[in-house]
C-alpha cells in the first residue's frame, strides 16, 4: 500500500494519475495547503522541502520519495509501466522520457508557475514579471506543439513524460495563455485527457476536498504564495 499526500494542483495530479494508470493500490492524504499542513514537523519528515506530492511506500519499510518527478520514475521503476527500463537495448529510449521529463521539470513548470503567480495570485500587478513568464510558458508550449507535430507522445509510447507535461500544458488557461493555435498541443491534451485512469486521476482528492470556484483557488493560492 502508498500514501499519497497531494493537492489538487499540477504536480499532484501527476502523482494521483501514476497511481491510476500503474494499478497500485493507494490511500490519499488531502493535503491542507492554505493551513500550510505541508510546513508540519511531521510531513517535513517525509518531504524536507514541505511541497506535495509525496508518497510513503509502505509495502518498501515506509521508504518516502518526494518531488514529482522522482515519484513519477519511483512508480515506473516499481510497476514496469510508463517508464522503460535503463537497458543496454532502451537506454536510450529511457534517456528519451527522462529528457522530456526534465523538460517539464525545469522549464514548463517553474513557468507557468511563476506566469500563475503573477497574473492570477500577486495581489500587485507587475506588467513585465506577467508578460516575461507567459512568454517563456507560451514558448516552452509551442516547443511541446512542434515535438508532437510527428509524434503522438513525446517520447516514444505514452510515457511518464506525457503525465509530467500534460498536467501542466492542461491548464495554460489559468496563466493566461491561449494555445487554440497549437493544433498538435490540443490533439495530445484531448487524447491523454480520455484515458479513463487520467480522468480518475483528475478527481483525487476528492471533490469536497478541492476549492470550489476560481476565488477559493486564488485565496489559498495567496495564503502560501504571499
Amino acid at each position: 500500500m502508498i500514501t499519497l499526500y497531494t493537492a489538487a494542483t499540477p504536480n499532484g495530479y501527476k502523482a494521483s494519475i501514476m497511481l491510476e494508470e500503474c494499478g497500485l493500490p493507494y490511500q490519499v492524504h488531502a493535503m491542507a495547503l492554505s493551513k500550510l499542513e505541508q510546513k508540519q514537523d511531521w510531513f517535513l519528515k517525509i518531504n524536507p522541502n514541505g511541497r506535495i506530492p509525496a508518497i510513503v511506500d509502505h509495502s518498501e519499510d515506509d521508504f518516502p520519495v518526494f518531488e514529482s518527478g522522482a515519484i513519477l520514475m519511483y512508480l515506473g521503476d516499481k510497476s514496469g509501466l510508463f517508464m522503460p527500463q535503463n537497458t543496454p537495448k532502451t537506454f536510450k529510449q529511457h534517456s528519451l522520457v527522462v529528457q522530456w521529463l526534465m523538460f517539464q521539470k525545469s522549464g514548463l513548470g517553474p513557468m507557468m508557475g511563476q506566469a500563475n503567480v503573477f497574473y492570477r495570485y500577486a495581489t500587485e500587478k507587475i506588467p513585465y514579471a506577467i508578460k516575461r513568464y507567459q512568454n517563456e510558458s507560451r514558448r516552452l508550449l509551442e516547443i511541446l506543439d512542434q515535438r508532437l507535430a510527428d509524434n503522438e507522445y513525446l517520447a516514444g509510447d505514452y510515457s511518464i513524460a506525457d503525465i509530467a507535461n500534460f498536467c501542466w500544458a492542461r491548464s495554460a488557461h489559468w496563466s493566461g495563455l491561449d494555445t487554440a493555435d497549437l493544433t498538435h498541443l490540443t490533439r495530445w491534451i484531448a487524447t491523454i485527457h480520455a484515458r479513463p485512469a487520467v480522468q480518475r486521476g483528475l478527481e483525487i482528492p476528492a471533490k469536497d476536498q478541492k476549492p470550489r470556484s476560481a476565488e477559493e483557488i486564488i485565496k489559498a493560492a495567496q495564503s502560501i504564495v504571499t
